[in-house]
């Protein structure tokens, strides 16, 4: 069973948009399934159809958890007493910001990630088993004795084969925007990122890069690539 209340961004919407933006691995097939089976529940009365949802509507879904969320089958790179090294696939949250959706985190018994990656980026994720190793990565993280290198498909072909680009990022929170200046002002910080030409298409005008980051700013690998003229191939 899950008890839901509905947000002001879902008010107006059906049931069907607001279930399968909460529940990764909810098809339609098992909503409609449930309906007809009365296995929703809206201000306390089984409903049978994809009716309207508003704001503070509370709903209750008896749905098993096997037909709510996609399965993962994670990968394990390394593991000894200290560490665990999993290939994270895309589609899935390192740590979750909705209790409600599995994420990489719940997979992994308690242990603990020393860095994250975005949903749509696979790769890499390390995890720590104890206090003590948590403390000694996120040190090394902090001073780079740790690398993080990304793999990047980017439109353009850069005319250095490697090269070490700085500039100065701004984050705008309230319009979720950030913003580059090759020039320091005031409110951006700087950032610096690195990269490598691994290989390139001459025919489609494309390169894949290996990108490594200097400094951890938000959005900072694709904003930075976009600012010299490289960027990703469907970032939107």
């Amino acid at each position: 069973m899950k008890n839901l209340t509905i947000g002001k961004e879902f008010d107006n919407k059906k049931l069907s948009v607001y279930l399968q933006h909460q529940f990764d691995g909810l098809g339609l097939n098992t909503i409609y399934k449930a309906l007809r089976k009365k296995d929703i529940i809206v201000n306390e009365k089984r409903i049978n159809s994809n009716i309207i949802l508003h704001q503070n509507d509370n709903v209750i879904i008896y749905i098993p958890d096997e037909l709510l969320y996609r399965q993962f089958d994670i990968e394990i790179i390394y593991e000894d007493d200290n560490i665990v090294v999993v290939n994270k696939p895309i589609g899935i949250e390192v740590v979750g910001k909705n209790p409600d959706k599995k994420d990489l985190t719940k997979y992994m018994n308690g242990n603990t990630p020393c860095h994250r990656l975005d949903m749509n980026t696979s790769g890499l994720v390390l995890f720590a088993k104890n206090e003590e190793a948590l403390e000694i990565l996120l040190k090394k993280f902090k001073t780079q004795e740790i690398e993080k290198h990304y793999l990047a498909t980017v439109y353009g072909i850069p005319k250095k084969q490697q090269d070490i680009i700085t500039s100065y990022l701004f984050k705008d929170s309230k319009k979720n925007m950030v913003y580059i200046s090759d020039e320091p002002k005031k409110g951006y910080q700087k950032i610096v990122t690195s990269y490598s030409v691994v290989s390139k298409n001459t025919q489609n005008n494309t390169s894949v890069l290996d990108v490594e980051l200097h400094t951890g700013r938000t959005h900072q690998i694709r904003a930075h690539l976009a600012h010299i003229g490289l960027p990703i191939i469907g970032d939107r």
